[in-house]
């Protein structure tokens, strides 16, 4: 939303170091397992059942900037993981650890053949270190309506009312319900199955049922939109559900937009940053601009 991420994010493909994993080890008072990249099915599928038996922490990283903690809600109760995820955050924001996020990744299950993630996933970002396009949004009087991770990508900054979600037809159930809503503002909605359930685990079958449901309710959406209403649908990153391994893929993403007022229909050049999605939403609300970003209100008609 118009804020660069200036300084580059570390990963940690080798692990994370043993000063970092020690100090983990002894806040919670539990032993950390793996401490490597690793798909968060197949972790919990290796060490699920040794969890369950000895209650330590399985702890992986992938491909982006992040620590993940996958732990069983029967031994591991939610509030207990969630306070571990906190602390782990606090070490890592700074240098020289500098990491994007920390999520919490409960599951349930008895056994490798049972196990499955639930909907208590938690993400603990890097609070912006400025105002984003939210924040002018909601200096300006504006709502701004958080469906799915939104409010915690964004650390809750900006956000004046969020609620999480259990799946893609939760979030969009959502985002319909907001429609019949008498607000002004922004209503951002993220959609996370497409990402977690079936691009992290190459499941093109599945993604594709999934937009299916998705374009139903859309369907559900459209009449809904009134004349002044500006939808915009895009992606924040590739994930092809038939790529080799299990981290996020390099393309480019959908930007489809639309409005009930709109008198003709087209394509305009592909953007140079993401940026310009909030600039867009700032200009379209005549709030203060974001220093990075180009609005493309203008092309619109």
């Amino acid at each position: 939303m118009g804020l660069p991420v200036r300084t580059p994010l570390h990963t940690f493909p080798n692990g994370f170091p043993d000063e970092l994993i020690q100090k983990i080890e002894s806040f919670s008072g539990r032993k950390v397992l793996w401490n490597k990249p690793a798909s968060g099915t197949e972790i919990i599928k290796k060490f699920g059942e040794r969890q369950l038996k000895t209650g330590e922490l399985i702890v992986y990283t992938s491909g982006d900037s992040v620590l993940q903690i996958a732990a069983h809600e029967h031994v591991i109760p939610l509030e207990e993981l969630y306070k571990i995820c906190e602390y782990a955050r606090k070490l890592t924001i700074d240098e020289p650890y500098h990491l994007g996020r920390v999520i919490a990744r409960p599951y349930v299950g008895n056994s490798a053949d049972t196990f499955e993630r639930t909907a208590n996933r938690r993400d603990l970002t890097l609070v912006p270190p400025e105002k984003t396009v939210l924040n002018f949004l909601n200096d300006a009087g504006l709502d701004t309506l958080a469906v799915g991770k939104i409010n915690d990508i964004f650390s809750g900054k900006g956000i004046k009312e969020g609620w999480h979600t259990v799946s893609n037809e939760d979030g969009m159930e959502r985002f319909i319900a907001l429609l019949d809503r008498d607000f002004h503002g922004l209503s951002f909605t993220n959609l996370v199955d497409f990402d977690a359930k079936y691009g992290h685990r190459r499941e093109p079958v599945l993604f594709g049922k999934a937009l299916e449901a998705f374009d139903r309710q859309l369907g559900e959406a459209l009449p809904k939109l009134k004349k002044d209403d500006l939808l915009m649908i895009t992606a924040d990153h590739g994930n092809d559900p038939g790529f080799r391994g299990t981290d996020h893929t390099r393309e480019f993403v959908p930007l489809l937009v639309y409005s009930p007022s709109f008198s003709s229909v087209g394509a305009f050049p592909v953007r140079q940053t993401f940026a310009d999605l909030g600039a867009t939403v700032a200009d379209n609300f005549a709030v203060e601009m974001p220093k990075t970003g180009e609005s493309f209100l203008s092309f619109l008609n």
